[in-house]
């Protein structure tokens, strides 16, 4: 695994969305992204930090930021954690660490 320098873009990496879409971070470029990584769906520190960041949308939102969040879990189990606390942003699925 690359490691990465201060000021020098990331690796292009595609990964699946809880939305059936896949993103590349190259599909990204140019935007206000906050892009947090977490362990696992559904377990309390994962879910108190998911629901604070949907608690804080309207905040992302006047800055323009968008956020992601990634973690190796399945598309589906992310579509259960996004629908069960109402999460109104992209959860990407990267169940190889390739992110």
């Amino acid at each position: 695994m690359a490691r990465l320098t201060p000021g020098r873009p990331a690796p292009d990496i595609r990964l699946n969305a809880d939305d059936g879409s896949s993103v590349a971070l190259s599909d990204l470029r140019g935007q206000r992204i906050v892009l947090y990584f977490y362990p696992k769906d559904d377990t309390s520190g994962c879910t108190t930090q998911a629901c604070e960041l949907r608690d804080q949308q309207s905040d992302f939102d006047a800055k323009g930021a968008k956020i992601i969040g990634v973690s190796p879990d399945s598309v589906a189990s992310h579509v259960k954690f996004r629908d069960k606390h109402g999460l109104p942003f992209t959860l990407l699925s990267d169940p190889d660490h390739d992110a």
